[in-house]
């Protein structure tokens, strides 16, 4: 006779782990914009090393460490031991590490996260356990990538929008308001009598007090088309955006990353739009020494670079692709932290000048911001410093546009934008 043994559960510390928790405290590590040029490439009067974006396994360990002992969801004798504080416990620290392991598989399972280019041990050799072993298995995890799956994207949008609508307070979902009105399913407004192409979403008692005015009480009703009333509703209208997102060295440098900051902003307005304005539709542009289109899903790679402000051409291929779509509104969302520094020559050629406001560089830009205008294209700018001749490059900009500048920080960055696409009212921030 099989006898079957029962015991009691005993849940480990992956258990209890909060995983979306920990994804968003992941969040600016999985985001993390890097340098995309070498240590040649630093710009003299810069003081901070480039930051290396490393999407290595060993350093997504390590970060989720880090984020494991700043949420306090490690064991005292874990702390202890991690700190050097403790007796050196061989078995604890190998369960630290199994722990970290477990976690990132299960960020895989749950298709958070894919790991690429997994080594291989060779097959005449076998992992013998030893003081080398760990180096080893340390080097491994360095040549094991990891990249962000679309659910991964699409959950960090989701918490970062839900973050900076919980600190805009009160927001009302729904589509962009106009004043125009038109028949819909919400009655918000007086009916009026049906016309051809009309959504025929009938106000009943108006309907019938119509037939019974006109043809008096009896059965059956007389109904004619003229009786028809239908109900109207706020007309909602589509927006086509791009948001401009600039890549010069600057958004990296002077001890401040101001690039992950706007990612965080694409994913969370990507998010929004997906979920709340099906009818919408956003593209992203980065601009540095040249401008170019880079799908949300690959968001996650793109780096900021030695590259000057090439605002023209940024501003020109933003144009074509909101004219390119049949919206009722077209917009740019263009998040920079400097003055335009560069422009592309009818020759393909990029002429920059970074010292200055270029009279050249200038006069090509407000070239392409009259042309948006012309297109009825809105240009609101969110700017991440307040250098005076960037202050006054920025007002230009506004008065040719009619649109609005912003002047904020990388903490404010998401909650200003958000309000601007949710509200659409005349406000400057500062």
């Amino acid at each position: 006779m099989r006898l079957t043994t029962y015991t009691k559960y005993k849940g480990g510390l992956l258990d209890a782990l909060n995983l979306q928790e920990l994804l968003d405290r992941l969040a600016d590590f999985l985001l993390q914009s890097g340098f995309a040029g070498s240590p040649e490439d630093q710009p003299w009067w810069a003081w901070q090393d480039p930051v290396e974006g490393d999407h290595s396994l060993d350093a997504l360990r390590e970060a989720i460490l880090r984020a494991l002992m700043e949420s306090g969801q490690l064991t005292p004798e874990m702390l202890e031991e991690l700190r050097g504080e403790g007796e050196g416990d061989e078995a604890l620290r190998q369960k630290i590490a199994e722990l970290l392991d477990d976690i990132v598989q299960r960020l895989v399972d749950e298709g958070y996260l894919n790991l690429t280019d997994a080594p291989r041990m060779p097959g005449t050799h076998e992992a013998v356990p030893g003081a080398g072993h760990i180096d080893e298995g340390r080097e491994a995890a360095r040549q094991v990538d990891f990249e962000l799956t679309g659910k991964g994207l699409d959950f960090l949008g989701y918490r970062t929008l839900k973050n900076l609508l919980s600190a805009l307070g009160k927001s009302s979902f729904g589509s962009h308001d106009t004043p125009h009105l038109a028949t819909g399913v919400e009655a918000e407004a007086a009916s009026r009598p049906y016309e051809f192409g009309d959504t025929l979403n009938l106000d009943i008692p108006g309907t019938l007090t119509n037939a019974l005015r006109r043809g008096g009480v009896k059965v059956p009703l007389d109904l004619d088309y003229g009786d028809l009333m239908v109900h109207q509703a706020e007309y909602r209208s589509s927006c086509a955006t791009v948001l401009m997102l600039d890549i010069s060295h600057s958004m990296i440098l002077y001890g401040e990353d101001r690039f992950t900051p706007a990612k965080k902003v694409a994913l969370a307005l990507s998010h929004l739009i997906r979920t709340q304005y099906p009818g919408d539709s956003l593209r992203v542009i980065t601009f540095g020494d040249r401008a170019q289109e880079v799908p949300l899903g690959q968001m996650t790679g793109v780096q900021v670079g030695p590259y000057h402000t090439n605002t023209a051409e940024g501003l020109r291929l933003a144009r074509r692709l909101l004219l390119a779509q049949k919206k009722d509104m077209r917009q740019i969302i263009m998040i920079t932290d400097g003055k335009p520094s560069a422009i592309t020559l009818p020759n393909g050629q990029v002429y920059k000048n970074p010292m200055g406001l270029d009279p050249r560089v200038l006069r090509e830009t407000f070239r392409e911001v009259a042309a948006c205008r012309k297109s009825n294209i809105l240009i609101n700018t969110f700017m991440l410093a307040r250098d005076p001749a960037l202050v006054q490059f920025v007002s230009k900009v506004c008065e040719l546009a009619r649109g609005r500048a912003y002047f904020t920080s990388t903490m404010t960055l998401g909650q200003y934008v958000m309000r601007d696409f949710l509200r659409r009212r005349t406000r400057r921030g500062g």
